[in-house]
């Protein structure tokens, strides 16, 4: 019963400040439309998630690891692994802000699809080749300019949490607009919620950032060897990120209970 009550506070919580943050993703937007990139009502948006995120009981995020020096005014290609629609909620607690590309179904949700939009988060309509066009266009201006893109090389969430094969796409973005590749990994999510469900659930989850890989010297021809090095050192971070929480969850269950004590 009580996690059937919070959960539906967190439904409350989430519907409540979606609505909320129209308005002030709209004035962002109106004030700075001058601006291509719509830095401000973005970082609007990644404010959203994590102040949403952080007022729930169920979830516990935490971040590792700093971005390059660079990244608030440098373009990077960010890419994870995908575990649950809980990841951009847990990704929009990293200290920077970066353009979402996101499948068409979810830009005509009902208010978040226009958080989405006012944010100036990229749409693409899948096995339609002008918007694949048309989003891999935007996504060079933005690296242009100087902003990040966010990418899922898996193309969707994994149902067990093992790593799926990575599509072309994101690496073949950094090549051509001669952008390093920044890979995280997350953990947790998926316990927050499972794929196919609805369902909240308590979760602790983590994103750990790890070392840029820079493109120069790659060409048209070895974008599947940049897919496999990123998908390797995502393989290999997943696995150490996993064995570190495990560990730190280990020790966190077998503290004492000290109000519990005599």
């Amino acid at each position: 019963m009580r996690r059937a009550i919070i959960a539906t506070y967190t439904y409350a919580e989430f519907a409540a400040f979606a609505f909320a943050w129209l308005p002030i993703l709209a004035g962002a937007r109106l004030r700075h439309r001058r601006d291509p990139t719509h830095r401000i009502a973005g970082r609007w948006m990644r404010r959203f998630g994590k102040t949403t995120s952080a007022l729930t009981p169920l979830w516990r995020f935490r971040v590792e690891g700093q971005g390059p020096p660079d990244i608030l005014r440098r373009g990077y290609v960010v890419v994870s692994n995908h575990e649950s629609n809980a990841d951009p909620f847990l990704l929009s607690w990293l200290p920077w802000d970066m353009r979402w590309i996101a499948k068409d179904e979810i830009f005509r949700q009902p208010v978040t699809g226009w958080l989405m939009h006012l944010s100036g988060d990229i749409r693409l309509r899948r096995g339609d080749r002008d918007s694949v066009r048309d989003m891999f266009q935007e996504c060079r201006e933005t690296l242009e300019r100087g902003l990040s893109v966010m990418m899922f090389p898996e193309g969707t969430r994994s149902k067990d949490g093992e790593l799926l094969p990575f599509k072309d796409g994101a690496f073949q973005l950094a090549i051509d607009a001669r952008a390093p590749i920044l890979p995280v990994v997350l953990t947790g999510t998926r316990s927050c919620m499972k794929k196919g469900s609805f369902l909240l659930h308590e979760a602790r989850a983590t994103v750990r950032v790890l070392e840029p890989i820079e493109t120069d010297g790659f060409g048209p021809e070895d974008v599947g060897r940049l897919r496999d090095l990123t998908r390797e050192r995502i393989r290999a971070g997943l696995e150490r990120l996993r064995a570190t929480t495990s560990t730190k969850r280990a020790a966190y269950e077998a503290e004492p209970d000290v109000d519990a004590a005599p």
